[in-house]
């Protein structure tokens, strides 16, 4: 009897031991949350500034990767990623159209600029639109950096080469880096070149490159983000209160302030304008 006691009394603590362990590694998990994001949120600086606010206040702890916004769909599409801060709207709508992500919510805009050599070899300057910037870029043959890399600046990117009726794909002068916004700036700045860029990221790293801005202000420029949370329903794993958290953050009143703010003791203006609550169609105007 007593033996039998003796091992009741191991096994019960043996079942103890392995549910405190279960628990002490679940517990953990549950605080931390996989962000999957734009290089420009990440090269700009913003999320420097953001996260560690969001993780004093609300105990979670953030993974950010950054990578282009078709990446970071892509992730979220594989249930990789529990929320995602992006800026392509389409492949946005038709990553939620496939019940990937719930609650896809406005953030902030900023714009897309078009930068290149001081010496504007295809004579862009003062074009009437970006479309006939783009034009006269093709026609001169002068170099021009993509992307490439399906990210929200390579779609508007494809979006404007569209309207200009231009081929570009295969030309000798059109190259593709497939990196991030921040290292295309320096192949594009090394190779004295043109590419398309955020604002946002250019102003934060203009001390790197001396290409001035020759194109902007046109509303086909428009650069809005979304924060996107991975549906639990597809994918049961995710953190999905963590997510929720984590977007609510980007959307509060505290955080859109400090958005609005962001970067003009540094560069006399703002890196983004926070958006929240607002509708996409009456941005710019």
């Amino acid at each position: 009897m007593r033996y039998l006691r003796a091992v009741s009394v191991t096994v019960l603590s043996l079942v103890f031991a392995v549910s405190l362990a279960v628990f002490v590694q679940a517990a953990p998990a549950e605080k931390n949350i996989i962000l999957s994001t734009t290089t420009s949120t990440q090269d700009s600086g913003l999320l420097d500034k953001l996260i560690p606010i969001f993780e004093k206040k609300t105990g979670y702890f953030v993974k950010t990767i950054a990578v282009g916004s078709g990446q970071a769909m892509a992730m979220g599409q594989k249930g990789e990623a529990d929320v995602l801060l992006v800026h392509s709207p389409d492949a946005e709508k038709k990553f939620i159209a496939g019940g990937y992500g719930i609650n896809r919510r406005i953030v902030m805009h900023n714009d897309f600029i078009i930068i290149g050599p001081s010496t504007d070899p295809a004579k862009i300057k003062g074009s009437k639109s970006t479309a006939e910037a783009f034009k006269k870029i093709a026609a001169a043959g002068a170099p021009f950096i993509s992307r490439g890399d399906n990210s929200g600046t390579h779609a508007k990117e494809k979006v404007i080469w569209k309207a200009a009726g231009t081929k570009y794909e295969g030309e000798k002068w059109y190259q593709q880096t497939g990196l991030g916004m921040g290292q295309t700036i320096n192949v594009a700045t090394e190779k004295r070149a043109y590419t398309l860029a955020d604002r946002g990221t250019y102003l934060a790293l203009k001390k790197r490159t001396d290409l001035p801005i020759l194109a902007e202000g046109d509303a086909i420029l428009l650069n809005v983000y979304h924060v996107i949370e991975v549906n639990p329903a597809k994918w049961p794993k995710v953190n999905a209160k963590g997510a929720k958290a984590f977007a609510d953050f980007m959307v509060s009143p505290e955080t859109q302030a400090i958005i609005k703010t962001f970067g003009v003791d540094k560069f006399g203006s703002p890196l983004f304008f926070p958006d929240a609550g607002k509708k996409e169609e009456n941005l710019g105007k």
